[in-house]
């Protein structure tokens, strides 16, 4: 133990010296407090960077009061991005307007990607009143509007950065989970951030073939990052009369799309307790219905406060996506809490590992290697080697 503590130190020393003191611009639409996968991309960045003494600034859309105490606490700059005018169409509740209101929802979505792309133009603004010269600039999308607006805003006279990292969660045109196809000609945005910007970044490497060959290059897999030690692991056991698990996470029909699962449950003699937490809560209110008190669907929650009531839980489950160019960053929440996770295809479900994992037999769980690459000290440092 005295080695490996020894050990440790020395490295840290070495990773402090060689590290050296950087003005960081980060630009994305959500930041903290916003409970999604791309705001804690964002947030735990921002807060490590600085953290490690480099000089921070965010553009984000600014909450006053909460970003004014967030910035003193974590001293770093939040600039106002501003905040989005256009507004989404309003679907009816019902009657024919309902089909009609959705119809314009989605096809102006689809031919004009409204209302993300105003996320272009705000961007846009915001990037211009920039008159320092930051070392590293990092975009996240998604919205990919945010990267379109830094192409739009940054040229050889106005630069904001010596190196223009884009980060990608999902991907755009190459994306396998949305339910339509982007329109053809988005490909020419795609192309013309990827061309500009110096690096790309992706959580995952199967995502690397959801981009263009000419830009693959480019492209570095740094996955979504988290200081783990910011989340109070329970010391004791889970103790439960029935054999409890968890979902939580976004439903998707067709894509993330667990029917078959839920359809097995509901019609069995089982005994179990099934808790999900999700924004789509209207995908699964009628298997709650149908399974008789054994599953409980809540809405979604602060990550922190989640994460302890997971812990709770005898396993948790993942339900994979269609293709692997996509993966739930919820993955890297349980392998920090340390619960089996039971992982459960979209399509062609097999009842045999959830029958074993209720019985307490977790040999077939899903089992995430190297945990330490998501620790959020390690996803700035691969960020800082790029540069």
């Amino acid at each position: 133990m005295g080695w490996q503590s020894s050990r440790k130190n020395r490295y840290r020393t070495v990773e402090f010296v060689s590290m050296e003191k950087k003005k960081i611009l980060i630009v994305s639409r959500t930041f903290y407090p916003d409970n999604s996968p791309r705001s804690f991309r964002t947030t735990e960045l921002a807060k490590e960077f600085a953290f490690s003494g480099h000089d921070v600034t965010v553009i984000t859309p600014r909450k006053e009061g909460v970003h004014d105490d967030f910035e003193k606490q974590h001293k770093l700059v939040i600039k106002d991005l501003g905040k989005a005018s256009w507004k989404p169409v309003q679907i009816a509740k019902s009657g024919p307007h309902r089909f009609v209101t959705r119809a314009v929802a989605r096809l102006t979505n689809l031919f004009f990607l409204f209302p993300e792309s105003e996320m272009m133009f705000m961007v846009n603004k915001a990037l211009k009143k920039e008159t320092e010269l930051y070392d590293v600039m990092i975009t996240i999308a998604a919205p990919h509007t945010v990267h379109w607006g830094t192409a739009m805003a940054v040229s050889d006279k106005h630069k904001v950065a010596k190196k223009w990292i884009a980060d990608c969660g999902d991907p755009f045109m190459g994306g396998e989970n949305d339910t339509f196809k982007r329109v053809f000609y988005f490909k020419y945005f795609e192309k013309w951030f990827c061309r500009k910007a110096d690096a790309i970044t992706v959580p995952i490497s199967d995502a690397i073939t959801a981009y263009y060959p000419e830009f693959r290059k480019k492209i570095h897999v740094i996955p979504q990052g988290f200081r783990f030690e910011d989340v109070r692991l329970m010391e004791e056991e889970a103790s439960n009369e029935v054999p409890t698990f968890a979902y939580a996470g976004t439903l998707i029909p067709g894509i993330r799309d667990p029917h078959e699962f839920f359809e097995f449950i509901c019609k069995s003699d089982l005994k179990f307790r099934f808790f999900i937490y999700t924004k789509n809560v209207e995908q699964v209110r009628k298997y709650e219905a149908a399974s008789k008190g054994r599953i409980v669907v809540k809405a979604a929650m602060p990550r922190q406060d989640l994460l302890q009531e997971l812990q709770k839980m005898d396993f948790v489950v993942n339900f994979e996506n269609k293709g692997p160019k996509q993966s739930p960053s919820k993955l890297i929440d349980y392998a920090i809490i340390k619960k089996p996770i039971l992982s459960v295809k979209t399509f062609g479900f097999n009842t045999e590992a959830f029958l074993e994992f209720l019985e307490g037999n977790y040999q077939n769980q899903l089992i995430i290697p190297d945990a330490d690459q998501y620790r959020i000290q390690n996803v700035c440092r691969k960020f800082l080697n790029i540069v």
